[in-house]
């Protein structure tokens, strides 16, 4: 017979246990426990400040501290250092808007096994909150943009276009190294960028509204940059949408792309793995894509010197027009 391990049975357990420790921490911050906790307070006295149950609300705090966001002495919690890092929204590397975005798409990865039964995408009610979105954009990208950047050779870039700019964290980014950049998005979404940028201090930002689909892009660029667009679209609107980017750009511009990285088996890193499911349940025909994939589509669309950087989870693909 043979014998498992304490170790496999813990693995496991880990594999299919992970959405306990993900629901307790989306609860905690839909109630802003962390906003409360920056000193500590009995679950009494938060209870009545948030509007909960005092016995609920212990039992959740003692979970929450059970997996380090929080810190009890007695019957004080306190947020823990990670929690004031990244759960308080003064910090400048707050990840609340990610956590919010995560409990919209835990409505919607409720209903994989239809989707994997039908091919078609889930829209569970109250599951679209596109501020929140937008917002969990800026959270994600706030961690990365700097190094994201600086792997993107930006000699004799004047002008860029950040296509899908979305809160425009990475048209920050360049534009505070001088270059006049293009914020191109849904009108929606602009509106929302226009409340996270001081436009006064990036006079460099420009706003243009409309669909990368069907609306012209503006021409004359140096750089054309797609951050963790092409995941949501099919691969033949990827090929479109570079097509339409070679044209955007000067005679010697270039295109930087970056998307979670997946290897050519498509079954690793976990990151990119998983979040072709992110994709699969709310896309139509959506999913990460390969390096080999995005190489391809660049050369059918008429690029050169193709460059693959990795940085961690992410790939970063620069390439030039001519």
């Amino acid at each position: 017979m043979i014998k498992v391990t304490q170790k496999e049975i813990k693995d496991f357990a880990r594999l299919w246990g992970g959405f306990r420790a993900s629901r307790v921490i989306l609860t905690a911050n839909n109630l802003s426990v962390f906003e409360h906790l920056r000193t500590a307070r009995s679950a009494g006295d938060l209870a009545v400040q948030i509007g909960a149950d005092p016995r609920a609300l212990e039992i959740l705090l003692d979970a929450v501290a059970s997996l380090g966001l929080l810190k009890k002495t007695g019957p004080q919690y306190r947020n823990a250092p990670a929690a004031n890092r990244f759960l308080v929204k003064d910090s400048p590397w707050y990840q609340g808007d990610m956590l919010r975005h995560a409990d919209s798409l835990w409505k919607t990865w409720s209903g994989l096994d239809e989707v994997v039964r039908t091919g078609r995408p889930y829209r569970a009610p109250g599951s679209r909150d596109h501020a929140s979105f937008i917002k969990a954009m800026h959270n994600n990208a706030v961690l990365k943009a700097p190094d994201v950047i600086k792997a993107i050779d930006l000699r004799g870039v004047r002008q860029a276009i950040d296509l899908g700019g979305g809160p425009g964290t990475y048209s920050r980014e360049l534009a505070t190294r001088g270059i006049a950049v293009t914020l191109f998005d849904l009108p929606e979404t602009i509106a929302i960028a226009r409340t996270m940028i001081d436009e006064r201090k990036f006079r460099n930002i420009a706003f243009l509204e409309g669909d990368y689909h069907t609306d012209d892009i503006g021409h004359g660029y140096e750089l054309v940059l797609i951050s963790q667009i092409f995941h949501s679209l099919s691969s033949e609107e990827c090929l479109e949408l570079l097509r339409k980017s070679h044209e955007a750009l000067n005679p010697k511009g270039r295109i930087a792309i970056q998307e979670f990285l997946l290897e050519e088996d498509r079954a690793q890193p976990q990151v990119g793995a998983l979040f072709s499911i992110n994709m699969l349940v709310n896309t139509s025909a959506g999913r990460s894509y390969t390096p080999q994939e995005i190489k391809s589509w660049l050369l059918q669309a008429g690029f050169k010197k193709i460059v693959k950087k990795v940085l961690g989870d992410t790939v970063v693909i620069t390439a030039r027009k001519g």
